[in-house]
């Protein structure tokens, strides 16, 4: 549904011209944002090169033309040469996802080896500042403004603005599952404004969850380019059959539209999925979730260092939270609970103390207060809980403590939530599978809302996990756990 009221080149305003067709000025802020993606690139980069260049460069005045002066431009345009051919600057990729940062690094390696090479093949004794000092340093400034853009981007679409015109097509209900994932992460960029169906009806008569039906299936094209959206979003209908689809895909060319096709296997994404042609026949090719190898034991030691790390740095405000906790009620300082962890095997995992004493006794007379989804028990205003237990909890500071979890192996930094035995006593096959990896300090759970998720969702998250764990994913649940835990939402 369109939001009135904004103007400017970031604005969702459309307006209808002579011959009937849509015409979106919206869409300029695509092109717009690339362009200042672009320009940061380039200044961040030629700036940090200046600034290098400059510095060791006056020490050898007398060969700054010969030496300094050609590796710094040579480095320039290595670097910027390197973003344009691994299309970093796409607009597909700009603002979506760790993609954006996979191809900003892989751009940066391959401007690394390439300079490499030729440092050894003109046998400059130069070059090691470049690949050691510059290009980090060009990868820390690039990649802090790619982000300060994005948190900017993603600003805009929660006000409405910036969000890509999508038409849905498929089943109902497929349809109202896309416009709900749309709505609820408005960052990704979307907005269903139109959905086609199999008859042209939806579950409400003409609209669907509030989005007009404006035609069926076979009418996509048509509608597409009448009205300019930018995105189709195929879901998953009997009626898409690979015929119907390759004839969709023709009908699109020429037009500005991205057809995007939802699989069957909605939540199996990342790195598990390949396309194949075998025979002249694109497959869908799903790997198996990666338990063992390689990955997992750069995870295990990440794991181990990172823990220690955070330990040492993390002692002064342990020991000052322990006094505290000790201070403020009668008790110990830690908790100690038992858990399950991978394969099913319990662990007792370490907490501060943020509940008074017996608190685990007193627990049947709040069960008719439990707030908590599914198999959780929560309560938002547990009398239990501390004055000081509950800054604790508000910010996380509790959990700190299982960093030695982490650094004995029975957790992980990065996993699914730790699951209490009577928990997993009630666990259908399905949810079981969530043990098969080790449970972590902070998870797609944790950034996802906490204890204010429903229990499927926090189930589906999880499992998710569980199925797409990568490295790059790791690396972007920590990041984000930074975020989560200042704001503090769904800790208590």
């Amino acid at each position: 549904m369109r939001q009135g009221g904004l103007v400017g080149p970031f604005s969702s305003a459309r307006g209808r011209l002579a011959n009937g067709a849509i015409s979106r000025p919206a869409n300029d802020w695509e092109q717009l944002y690339r362009r200042i993606v672009i320009t940061s690139d380039t200044v961040a980069t030629a700036l940090v090169v200046a600034a290098i260049g400059n510095f060791f460069g006056a020490r050898d005045a007398a060969n700054w033309h010969e030496k300094w002066g050609i590796l710094a431009f040579g480095t320039e345009l290595l670097v910027l040469g390197a973003l344009a051919v691994s299309r970093s600057w796409a607009p597909a990729v700009l603002g979506q996802g760790a993609e954006e940062f996979r191809r900003l690094g892989r751009a940066l390696f391959a401007a690394t080896v390439v300079l490499a090479l030729g440092g050894i093949a003109l046998t400059s004794r130069n070059i090691k500042l470049w690949i050691f000092v510059a290009i980090p340093a060009i990868a820390l400034v690039t990649m802090t403004a790619r982000y300060l853009l994005r948190l900017w981007l993603h600003k805009q679409r929660k006000e409405g603005r910036c969000l890509r015109p999508v038409l849905a097509a498929g089943s109902p209900a497929t349809v109202r599952d896309l416009i709900t994932r749309t709505r609820k992460f408005p960052h990704i960029g979307w907005r269903v404004e139109a959905v086609c169906t199999t008859d042209g009806r939806g579950l409400d008569g003409d609209q669907l969850d509030g989005v007009p039906v404006v035609g069926q299936l076979a009418d996509v094209a048509k509608h597409v380019r009448h009205d300019g959206y930018r995105v189709v979003a195929v879901t998953p209908d009997p009626h898409w059959t690979p015929d119907r689809l390759q004839r969709l895909a023709w009908n699109l060319e020429g037009s500005d539209a991205e057809m995007v096709v939802a699989p069957v296997l909605m939540e199996v994404a990342g790195p598990r999925l390949h396309v194949d042609a075998v025979l002249g026949i694109p497959l869908l090719r799903v790997s198996m979730p990666a338990f063992t190898g390689g990955r997992r034991a750069i995870k295990g030691v990440v794991d181990r260092v990172g823990a220690a790390v955070l330990l040492m740095l993390f002692a002064p405000l342990m020991v000052f939270v322990a006094l505290l906790v000790l201070v403020d009620s009668r008790g110990g300082a830690f908790y100690r609970q038992r858990r399950v962890g991978k394969d099913g095997r319990e662990f007792t995992i370490l907490k501060f103390r943020t509940m008074i004493a017996g608190a685990h006794g007193a627990r049947a007379e709040l069960a008719e207060r439990n707030e908590g989804a599914g198999l959780l028990f929560k309560v938002r205003r547990d009398p239990r809980v501390t004055r000081v237990g509950a800054v604790l909890r508000r910010y996380s500071i509790d959990e700190l403590p299982q960093l030695f979890n982490v650094l004995t192996g029975s957790m992980s930094l990065v996993g699914p939530r730790p699951p209490l035995p009577e928990e997993c006593a009630a666990y259908d096959p399905d949810i079981r599978r969530r043990l098969l990896v080790k449970p972590g300090l902070t998870g797609l759970w944790q950034i996802s809302g906490r204890s204010d998720l429903p229990w499927e969702e926090a189930v589906r998250l999880d499992l998710r996990y569980v199925e797409d764990w990568s490295l790059a994913l790791d690396t972007v649940i920590l990041w984000k756990t930074m975020r989560a835990v200042l704001h503090g939402q769904g800790a208590y």
